[in-house]
This record gives structure tokens, C-alpha cells and sequence, in this order.
């Protein structure tokens, strides 16, 4: 992987209880959450820039509404010593409030390790939008999950599908091969972390 920058930010996206909830259906990789505290840990003992991101969705009935209880960080980032706390209403956490560029351009980060939920929603969206910006962007693909999802009907009548593994494939192979972003594992950074102290 790219070699870490001292001062790379941890973004973590949509880490909410709304995501336990059977609403989203089938979820994959159930190290994601441990995998995103071990970065946390990482990132505190080193005093490195942590970015904590809240979905608030606009839509009264979604469990991400900020009157539904699963808008609510899950406890272990809450707790987190974030420096920024980004909220937002659509998939990039650099359309939000306050502005994510802004900040990190004024604190002269450069380099942002991407991890949360969905990965191929809010993640896979951040990442790509991180790129065009010119940030260097790591995304530890095991410290995302994702659900299978439904997409549309083909004229044969038949719905397309594609299951949380395939859409973590596809993400990694798009962010990847695209130039997005650097896909690695959660251990890869880590070992960076443990190097540079």
C-alpha cells in the first residue's frame, strides 16, 4: 500500500445503530466494526486526525432519520476523540456540514483512510469524490460491510441482485482498478500505524 502520511486522517462513515436493523436486509463481513475500532485505537494512540461522519437522512421514515434511534453513532465511535464530526443527507461525506475539503485543506491533510458503511454507498462515494479532489485515499476494504441489494427489472422480467459480497468485489475492483483509491486490508494499515511510532 501507499505509504502512510503522519498526519493521514481517519474517516469513519455511518458507523449507526440504524444498520443493525433488519430494514437493509442481508448484511456481509462481520469484522467490519471491530475492524474500524482496532483504526480508532490506532489513530488515538498516535494522535492522529479522526473524522466521525453522521448519515441524517431526510426521509421521516428511514432509520437514519434524526428522530429514529438508530440515527445514533454506535458506541464505540461516539466515544471516539473525533476532531471534525461531519453530518450529511446524500452518499459523499464531502457534501456535508461542516465542509470536509475545507477542513482538511486548512489542517493540511492530504491523504484520508476511508472506512464504515455502506461500502458501496457512502464509503465507495466519499472515496470517489476524495480522488477527484486529489486526496490520496486508502480504503481498507475489510472495515466496510454492505448489504445485497436489488436493482432493476431487465426486459425479460427478471430482477437484477447482487449480494453484499459481490458489491464488496465490485467496489474494490472499481476504486482500485479505477485510480480512486489504494484498496487494502485493515492489518496493512495497522502494521503502517505500528511502523511509524
Amino acid at each position: 500500500m501507499k505509504t502512510l502520511h503522519p498526519n493521514a486522517a481517519l474517516v469513519v462513515i455511518d458507523v449507526q445503530l440504524a444498520f443493525d436493523d433488519p430494514y437493509w436486509g442481508k448484511s456481509n463481513n462481520p469484522a467490519c466494526e471491530g475492524n474500524i475500532a482496532s483504526l480508532i485505537m490506532a489513530w488515538e494512540s498516535e494522535r492522529r486526525p479522526i473524522v466521525v461522519v453522521r448519515h441524517d437522512s431526510h426521509d421521516a421514515g428511514s432509520p437514519l432519520h434524526p428522530s429514529a434511534d438508530g440515527n445514533a453513532l454506535k458506541p464505540f465511535v461516539a466515544e471516539a476523540h473525533a476532531d471534525l464530526l461531519v453530518t450529511k443527507s446524500v452518499n459523499s461525506s464531502f457534501i456535508g456540514s461542516p465542509d470536509l475539503d475545507s477542513w482538511l485543506t486548512e489542517q493540511g491533510i492530504h491523504q484520508i483512510v476511508v472506512c464504515g458503511i455502506q461500502t458501496n454507498m457512502c464509503v465507495e462515494t466519499t472515496s470517489r469524490m476524495g480522488g477527484n479532489l486529489g486526496y490520496e485515499v486508502i480504503f481498507p476494504l475489510d472495515a466496510t460491510r454492505t448489504f445485497d441489494m436489488e436493482g432493476p427489472i431487465t426486459p425479460d422480467g427478471d430482477t437484477l441482485t447482487a449480494t453484499a459480497d459481490e458489491l464488496m468485489h465490485a467496489t474494490a475492483v472499481n476504486l482500485h482498478g479505477g485510480g480512486f483509491a489504494d484498496v487494502v486490508t485493515t492489518a496493512e494499515v495497522l502494521e503502517q500505524v505500528a511502523e511509524g511510532d
